[in-house]
This record gives structure tokens, C-alpha cells and sequence, in this order.
């Protein structure tokens, strides 16, 4: 497995930037977008005005060509400004990667400089009503239409950006059952048949929309089909090792905003005569949660940088970090909360939003029980 390295110069000053936007740009209205449901397209295009919005694109496609190790920094450190628009943005660079690493010369001009300077918005269609976490009985259907066309018809269920965004890359089926039956499609909003369903009110990530996204006979031509038929199952998967990094990252951002507020806050209260931070039983608190953040940040890069190398056991230990960084970053976001007593509760404190947006990385790009599954998988392989 790889080792955990310190910081580049060139990945200081990345974090460096990104934080000056998280600070600056998120943070001052991350608690009005979330209560007024408001996805915030004109402050998204900005982050992608500085490279931002094709973080892992080869440059010569007009993006970053920056490493995983780089991207789980940027979106750790947006975090800290808002959890929801950092998740969308690691969504939307996961949805520019899938074509720029497995389109061809034509859909990589097509869709890459829209989807790099966020002109054009990405989501990512694998989930349907029926078929969550057994991402490989997926019922949505690609049938032949001639030589030069398919015909897409399902449903796809909590679409991150769905009805805001552009593009979409669609997993659906075009022959056998079981993963090797899919193939994966970039489908436009503007496509005939594709239309949405009513924007979910959700716990948390409320600064971007989630609908289905529902096809109904959309007729596309075969040149929107991303590499070979079948392949479309090893592509989603390829995606998600990345995305699971970058809900991890997410996660350690929010998480780590919490803890930043709970000391200022407990610098600043005082009770029975003395400042709250003096206490030792709150320092211990502080203390486990910064050690347990620090930890998870460890494995993240450590993940990070086996992506990065091509590490067999890359899969797992992507799986590894999102498990323990999405759990971790939730408590630690809980914990912050209790310690801010009553105010913490109150929205215009921002931790209860932090709580509510952190939730839910325990549940997408694979739930942690299936994080679980792939780890276990990888551990007793060799002994079945």
C-alpha cells in the first residue's frame, strides 16, 4: 500500500487557493442557499474559472490534469466552505473524468470544454428506484435502433443536479443480465424524452437539486455510447473509486469546519467562572475528534495516492476511506453540535447544516455497508 506524504509546494498553494474561494465565496452564504433550496450555477461556474471544474481532465482536453491526491485536497478544502456544493462540484469532475478517460477524440471536443469551464453541468445517472446498492441489476434499457441509434427508456432515482445540469452519463443495459450487460451513455437534457421528476426535499444537501431522471424512448445516436457495449459497468466503477475520494475529502471539510467552530465557541463561552475551553472534559472531546479526523485524512491520501499509482488494492482501500471518512466526519460534525449546546441547534450557527449535509455521504457512491462488502471481498479473495 502507498505511503502518506507531506504536501507538495505546488499543493500548498492549491489548498491555498481553494480556501481563499471556500472562505470568501461558499461559507458567507452556504446557510441562506441550503434554506432557500438555492443551487448557486454563477458561483460554480467561478470555481471552474479556476480550474476547478475539470480537476482530473488532461490538459490538453482543456482541464487541470491534476492527481487524486490533488483533488481530495481541493474538495476537503471547499468543504469547509459548504459540504453540498463541494459534493456537487466532486460529482460533476467524476462526470468529466468518464469522458475525457474513456470518450474518443469527438465526445472529448463534444462535452469536455463545456463540463471544464461549467458552461455545461454534469451528473451521473447509475441509482433507479429499484436498484441502489446492487448497482448491477439495473433495469434502465439501451436497445439497437438500426446500426446508428439506441433507444434509452427508464428511470434513474436521486440524480445529483438532475434537471439543472446538461449532460448525464447514463448506465443502462443493452444485453445480458449482470454487470456485464451494461453500457454507459452520455445523454443531454435537451434529448426528446428526457424529462425530470419533482425536486426531492431532502435532510441535507439542500444547495443542489435531486429528482429522477426519467427516459422515456430517447433515441440518441450510437456515437453517445462511451467506449464498447458492456463496458459500461467496469467505467461506473472506475468513477466511483474517484468519487467515493472525493465524498470521503467532502466529509473531512465539513467535519473539519465543525471542529474550527467548536473552539472559537468554547474560546468565547464561559460558565461557573471560567471559559469553557479550560475545561478538560471539553479538551478531551476536542482532542478525540481532532485525532480521529487526522487519522481519516491519513487514509484518504493514502487511497488517494494508490489511485494515483495504479495500486491493485486501490478499489479497497478507496472503499476503506470512504467508509471510515464519511463515518468520521459525521460524528465528529454530531459531537460539535452537542458541544455548542442549544446554539448549535439553531440554523444561523451553521453546524446543524454541517450535520444534516455530512449525513448522507454515508449513504451515496455506494452505501457504507457496501463499502463493507468490497473490503471484505478484497481481504478473503485469495482464500475462495
Amino acid at each position: 500500500m502507498s505511503a502518506v506524504t507531506t504536501l507538495t509546494e505546488d499543493q500548498l498553494a492549491l489548498a491555498e487557493v481553494t480556501l481563499d474561494f471556500a472562505q470568501e465565496q461558499l461559507a458567507p452564504y452556504a446557510v441562506a442557499w441550503d434554506q432557500d433550496k438555492h443551487f448557486p450555477v454563477d458561483v460554480i461556474r467561478r470555481a471552474a474559472s479556476l480550474g476547478l471544474g475539470g480537476i482530473y481532465v488532461r490538459e490538453e482536453h482543456g482541464g487541470c490534469g491534476l492527481t487524486r491526491a490533488d483533488g481530495v485536497l481541493v474538495f476537503e478544502t471547499l468543504a469547509t466552505g459548504c459540504p453540498s456544493i463541494a459534493g456537487y462540484l466532486s460529482i460533476h469532475n467524476m462526470v468529466a473524468w468518464m469522458v475525457d478517460r474513456y470518450g474518443d477524440r469527438q465526445q472529448r471536443e463534444r462535452w469536455l470544454p463545456g463540463l471544464c469551464s461549467a458552461e455545461t453541468l454534469g451528473s451521473y445517472c447509475l441509482t433507479e428506484p429499484g436498484a441502489g446498492s446492487d448497482a448491477a441489476a439495473l433495469r434502465t434499457r439501451a436497445v439497437r435502433d438500426g446500426n446508428d441509434h439506441y433507444v434509452l427508456t427508464g428511470v434513474k432515482q436521486f440524480i445529483s443536479g438532475a434537471g439543472a445540469s446538461d449532460v448525464y452519463v447514463v448506465l443502462a443495459r443493452t444485453g445480458e443480465e449482470g454487470p456485464r450487460g451494461i453500457s454507459a451513455f452520455v445523454v443531454e437534457r435537451s434529448d426528446p424524452g428526457v424529462s425530470f421528476g419533482a425536486n426531492e426535499r431532502k435532510m441535507g444537501w439542500n444547495a443542489q437539486p435531486t429528482c429522477q431522471v426519467v427516459l422515456d424512448g430517447v433515441r440518441i445516436s450510437a456515437d453517445r455510447r462511451l467506449g464498447a457495449e458492456g463496458d459500461g459497468f467496469r467505467i461506473a466503477m472506475h468513477g466511483l473509486n474517484g468519487g467515493r475520494l472525493g465524498i470521503a475529502a467532502c466529509s473531512l471539510g465539513g467535519a473539519q469546519s465543525a471542529l474550527d467552530r467548536s473552539l472559537t465557541h468554547l474560546a468565547d463561552r464561559e460558565a461557573f467562572g471560567a471559559r469553557l475551553i479550560e475545561a478538560q472534559a471539553l479538551q478531551f472531546r476536542l482532542a478525540d475528534m481532532a485525532t480521529e479526523l487526522t487519522a481519516a485524512r491519513a487514509l484518504v491520501r493514502q487511497a488517494a495516492q494508490a489511485l494515483d499509482h495504479g495500486d491493485p488494492q486501490a478499489p479497497q482501500l478507496c472503499a476503506m476511506a470512504k467508509r471510515f471518512a464519511t463515518d468520521t466526519g459525521f460524528s465528529v460534525a454530531d459531537r460539535a453540535l452537542q458541544l455548542h449546546g442549544g446554539y448549535g441547534y439553531l440554523s444561523e450557527y451553521g453546524i446543524e447544516k454541517i450535520v444534516r449535509d455530512l449525513r448522507v455521504h454515508r449513504i451515496l457512491e455506494g452505501t457504507n455497508e457496501i463499502m463493507n462488502v468490497i473490503v471484505a471481498r478484497g481481504l478473503t479473495e485469495h482464500l475462495r
